[in-house]
């Protein structure tokens, strides 16, 4: 097979782009990025000479591009993981989360049905797998059922986080409610696909996913900024009184599942992917501070005092969650790491790895990756 993973440079890209070519080494994958500043291809120095891959650096939106790409790399499947996908960004420029995830999309649709509408076998044997995520959904409630009232210690197990912020879930068939530019750009596309599905025949599927934390996420996010952050004591700045609740999941184990339903679900199916793992904003930063002090020799949340609260952010969501039952029944599909193991795993790995985030907070990766395959 010859699989398409767009947008293969960033952070969960880039997990599934390692995972499909050592694990699929009969696979030819292409990876496909634009290399904006989330695209980093040091985050795929471990495998850029690997023959089953080879990168290209191009533009979803750019039609003709991608019509080209699907005929000349005779293209089976498609991984769609490109986006704009940080909420403040959007709300600042919705223009251009509109222009990438909206038009984007469907220029990527486009052209693969253009292409394989014109072989002899059409869509037998073709998959387009677009990843979204839970905040298509909007926001639930934030209340505390089974009696439970957090916050929790900070050596609370994750299952003490589950179910205790609310007893309502974000279901395949819940209805969208997107509250951001960013949200409202990633539901049109969902729309889109399906849309190309029921048209066309177009074999497609949607998963939408909750938080994602883990080795080479930009660190405009929250948790690698964080970690930098308290590992300079620079100031942690959060949004409201911290009190929105987020389900997180190791981005290993999302790759692992990207891998089981482009292979094994059933087309024009929703999968919902999520670590049944609740965590306050201000509960896992606390979290952080107490992980990274530790692993630095500190003493134990020396650096609380680098909490600083800030105006909330407008149409901020108060509750994600995530209920990935239907995945776990039909595809066997579960998260491997407890909450405490990943972040201790991703601490570990930020704080052995200044060479990488000084390279993207200086921006110098940028520069050089760009004027490389600029000039080819």
């Amino acid at each position: 097979m010859n699989i398409l993973i767009t947008g293969g440079a960033g952070f969960i890209g880039s997990h599934v782009v390692r995972l499909f070519v050592n694990k699929y080494p009969s696979y030819k994958i292409i990876n496909l990025d634009k290399l904006t500043y989330a695209g980093n291809l040091e985050n795929l120095k471990d495998i850029e000479d690997r023959e089953n891959y080879k990168f290209v650096k191009a533009d979803i939106c750019d039609f003709d591009a991608m019509c080209r790409l699907m005929k000349d790399e005779a293209i089976d499947g498609i991984i769609h993981l490109a986006a704009e996908s940080h909420v403040d960004r959007s709300i600042k420029d919705p223009f251009t989360f509109a222009r990438t995830n909206v038009m984007g999309t469907l220029s990527l649709l486009q052209a693969a049905k253009l292409y394989w509408e014109s072989l002899p076998e059409r869509y037998e044997g073709k998959r387009f797998y677009h990843i979204s995520t839970d905040e298509v959904y909007g926001a639930l409630e934030l209340t505390h059922p089974k009696g439970i009232e957090p916050p929790f210690s900070t050596t609370a197990s994750s299952s003490q986080h589950h179910l205790a912020y609310g007893d309502t879930f974000f279901y395949e068939d819940t209805k969208y409610q997107p509250h951001s530019p960013y949200s409202a750009s990633k539901a049109s596309s969902d729309h889109f696909v399906r849309a190309y599905h029921d048209t066309y025949g177009m074999p497609t599927i949607v998963t939408n996913c909750s938080n994602n934390y883990g080795p080479y996420q930009f660190p405009e996010k929250l948790i690698p900024l964080f970690i930098n952050n308290i590992r300079h004591r620079k100031p942690l700045p959060v949004y409201g009184k911290g009190e929105n609740v987020r389900d997180w999941l190791y981005v290993e184990d999302h790759a692992r599942a990207i891998d089981l339903i482009f292979h094994k679900g059933k087309v024009a199916e929703t999968y919902n992917i999520g670590g049944f793992n609740e965590w306050k904003n201000i509960d896992i930063i606390k979290v952080l501070i107490k992980t990274v002090d530790r692993v630095l020799g500190r003493g134990e949340f020396e650096d609380l005092g680098l909490i600083t609260y800030v105006t909330d952010r407008a149409g901020h969501d108060m509750r994600y969650a995530i209920d990935s039952t239907k995945l776990q029944k039909e595809l066997g599909w579960e998260p491997s790491l407890q909450f405490e193991e990943g972040i201790e795993k991703t601490v570990r790995w930020y704080l052995d790895n200044q060479k990488w985030m000084d390279n993207v907070t200086s921006g110098d990766y940028q520069n050089y990756y760009s004027s490389m395959y600029d000039n080819r």
